[in-house]
């Protein structure tokens, strides 16, 4: 794994990153001309709300640790909370650091380690929020479609490529729904995948030489542990108790996505409907998935600028990408970067070996 998620690339993707959303919100600057006009929105700012998008920025670290640690002392417990905090944030800040969000995993495993939780353990609280995420939003967007949330995005006669906004909400809210279904039925029957896994690991051990044949029991019992965990989840009251709670915290680890939109157009003293621009943030948030930079830098100023257009003013529309990429990413990433260093001093096979230390909880 740390192969495959190196300090470098890290490194690489945090330039990237940076130099990708400095040219993004300079192109608007020069698209808009609201040079002066973005400097007088700034002093312009309402103090409260923008108190409200500093406590929304810190959801990363803070909603994403309490969702970790519930799913985690599950089946670990001694699993301590502040250390799911940092597992949760820099989580979210390897997330933006990679394309399409591969990085999020990989880190929150070594985090996790880096804190005393088995990998077994460490993997399956990985899965299950990954899971509870899709949940929350499979059922929050068929339930903003129920209660009729989001029509009046038609009227605006907005879309993508002559397609409705409301039909691409819809559309990412079936495939959330879809996603979900894939995961329970995988993780539902854990002995059919535990069975696939290892067929997987013997083919690799005949197949891939003496040094993967040597690890081949490492990894048959890691598996099976895997499964034990997974079946503690699925096959016990407490266990769905744990994911019910996983889902409802899924909403505070991904509280600035959802509202950060609402908070800034307030911050800047627009009036808009709130569920209306929720739909619209978890419309952006669905296809920045598929961005290709680090974070969706430069797709994530351009989509935004083009969509919150129905509300933000041309004239405002640089200090409203400015102030929301800072609560959706930009915090995280800057405080990201000093933890990773300073915790693990820029060196992933640290946490490997920290993790094998004793760990005080």
């Amino acid at each position: 794994m740390a192969s495959l998620l190196t300090p470098r690339i890290l490194k690489r993707g945090l330039q990237v990153f940076g130099l990708i959303s400095v040219i993004g919100v300079g192109v608007l600057l020069v698209y808009t001309g609201a040079w002066q006009s973005t400097l007088d929105a700034f002093t312009r700012v309402k103090p409260l709300w923008l108190l409200v998008a500093l406590l929304l920025a810190s959801s990363d670290w803070i909603g994403g640790g309490i969702r970790i640690w519930l799913l985690t002392r599950h089946v670990h417990q001694p699993t301590p909370f502040w250390g799911m905090v940092v597992a949760g944030g820099l989580t979210a800040w390897a997330a933006y650091l990679t394309p399409s969000q591969a990085g999020g995993g990989p880190t929150m495993i070594y985090t996790m380690r880096r804190y005393g939780v088995p990998i077994p353990e460490a993997m399956t609280s990985t899965l299950m929020s990954f899971l509870t995420t899709v949940i929350f939003f499979a059922i929050a967007g068929p339930l903003a479609i129920v209660f009729g949330a989001g029509r009046s995005l038609e009227a605006h006669g907005i879309g993508l490529l002559n397609i409705s906004l409301y039909d691409v909400f819809r559309t990412s809210a079936a495939t959330f729904g879809l996603i979900g279904g894939v995961m329970i039925l995988a993780l539902g029957f854990p002995r059919v995948t535990a069975q696939l896994f290892h067929a997987v690991v013997g083919w690799l051990g005949r197949h891939r030489g003496e040094r993967m044949a040597q690890r081949v029991d490492g990894l048959r019992a890691g598996i099976d542990r895997t499964h034990d965990c997974v079946v503690a989840y699925f096959r016990t009251p407490s266990g769905w108790l744990q994911m019910l709670l996983g889902v409802l915290t899924s909403g505070l680890a991904h509280a600035n996505r959802l509202v950060a939109g609402y908070v800034v157009l307030r911050a800047l003293g627009i009036q808009a409907h709130f569920v209306d621009v929720l739909i619209l943030q978890t419309t952006i948030s669905f296809l920045l998935y598929f961005a290709p930079t680090p974070g969706g830098a430069g797709a994530a100023e351009a989509l935004s600028a083009a969509l919150m257009s129905v509300y933000v003013p041309r004239a405002l529309i640089p200090a409203y990408t400015i102030i929301w990429r800072f609560m959706v990413s930009y915090a995280t990433v800057i405080l990201g970067s000093f933890v990773f260093y300073k915790l693990l001093h820029g060196r992933l096979d640290e946490a490997e070996e920290s993790a094998a230390a004793p760990q005080i909880a």
